[in-house]
């Protein structure tokens, strides 16, 4: 089938164009701004199909993860996106470049949806679906995360600006220290740690400073390597992992809670359950530290499709403002807030670095498609923290004795 037409049609519909499309058929649509911008290179007709049946960045998501459409530079398309908007088209128009689009091939096979894109079914933010949104992304295998996280597996901000040393292990080691230093622990103390991981807190926090830890993921994987990890440092009788959810936890008072890294995946439905859970499980004048990323900007939606379906499903980072009102409606008494947006953007570009260093080993681990996914969303997530879209605090508080 020509591709002509569909040429013909896209160069009048985008008379300026910073950027570069190639067909799968050798042909070319070149930029107008002198050759820069990225280059866009269609590999079949596929990825046609895929943005008629989802229009806009749904079906450009799907394009992309399924192959079908490549970027020779993931940054400068980021930033075309950011920066660049098609002029606006009429339905007729858009009906031209549709049939255009159908006569180069674009429908002749329905295009599968890529089997790393998860629709989460269920009520949003219950238990079960809370859990098969999170190990979506965590349940990749435990050796993937490996291979860009530091020697701790700390999967959160790293704290460059506090550290002794330019190396992500002792970011890591100084990020988990201040959060040890604003909860005042102290040796005997039970310490719960929502949204544990690999348990890189449980372990410094037991043996830097003598406390009992329970943490819990919804992750078996992380749980079972938290365990195992507790175990060969010798501290497994001070450390309890558990795979559980934040509102199934029954136990007695605790003496201080961290939530780090966890509150982006609470939404706005649950936040005041979140805090009234945290607020129930800790003992009178106990103090809280909640670290998570916030959207800065009001009026934009909580996610992209994008992310929605392939990164963070029902990930939803919250303005500070509603986590620290969320706090104080359930009793907490706020005491400090502190950002570390620049600290974000230079550990992602550091896990960024170390994951493209293991690039081939990471395909054989989890796939060309995810693959695909986190090389757009570390980026993405990059570019957030230095255009000021989003940022990550830290928020101390302590309940009223």
């Amino acid at each position: 089938m020509s591709t002509a037409p569909l040429r013909t049609t896209l160069a009048e519909a985008l008379p300026e164009r910073p950027f570069r499309l190639e067909l799968w058929d050798g042909t070319e649509l070149p930029s107008t701004n002198g050759a820069g911008g990225p280059t866009f290179r269609l590999r079949s007709p596929v990825a046609l199909g895929h943005i008629l049946r989802a229009p806009g960045q749904l079906g450009l998501g799907r394009a992309y993860v399924a192959g079908a459409l490549d970027v020779d530079d993931v940054d400068a398309a980021l930033d075309l996106l950011d920066t660049w908007s098609a002029p606006p088209l009429d339905a007729r128009g858009k009906a031209r470049i549709a049939a255009a689009a159908v006569r180069a091939g674009a429908l002749s096979a329905v295009p599968r949806v890529p089997a790393t894109e998860l629709a989460p079914r269920g009520r949003r933010h219950s238990i079960a679906r809370d859990k098969r949104s999170v190990t979506h992304h965590y349940d990749v295998s435990n050796d993937f995360f490996a291979l860009f996280l530091d020697a701790s597996m700390t999967y959160s901000c790293a704290f460059w600006s506090r550290a002794e040393e330019e190396t992500l292990e002792a970011a890591q080691f100084a990020k988990l220290e201040l959060v040890c230093t604003k909860l005042r622990l102290r040796e005997g103390q039970r310490v719960l740690d929502v949204g544990c991981g690999w348990g890189s807190f449980a372990l410094h926090a037991a043996r830097e400073h003598g406390v009992r830890v329970t943490g819990i993921t919804l992750s078996e994987p992380q749980a079972a390597l938290a365990r195992e990890r507790a175990a060969e440092a010798g501290l497994a009788d001070r450390i309890d992992i558990r795979v559980a959810d934040y509102r199934e936890l029954r136990d007695a008072p605790f003496d201080a809670i961290a939530s780090i890294g966890m509150v982006e995946h609470v939404g706005n439905a649950q936040i005041d359950a979140y805090a009234e859970q945290l607020f129930r499980l800790l003992k009178p004048d106990g103090r809280l530290l909640n670290h998570g990323i916030a959207r800065l900007r009001h009026g934009d939606p909580e996610a992209g499709p994008f992310s929605e379906r392939y990164v963070f499903p029902d990930a939803a980072p919250l303005h500070l403002s509603r986590i620290v009102y969320a706090l104080e409606r359930a009793g907490f008494v706020n005491e400090h807030v502190e950002g570390f947006a620049d600290d974000y953007a230079r550990t992602l570009r550091e896990w960024t670095r170390r994951l493209e260093a293991n690039w081939d080993r990471a395909v054989a681990l989890a796939g060309p498609e995810r693959m695909r996914v986190w090389r757009v969303y570390l980026r993405a997530a990059r570019r957030g923290f230095e255009s000021s879209f989003t940022s990550v605090y830290q928020v101390l508080a302590h309940r009223r004795s």
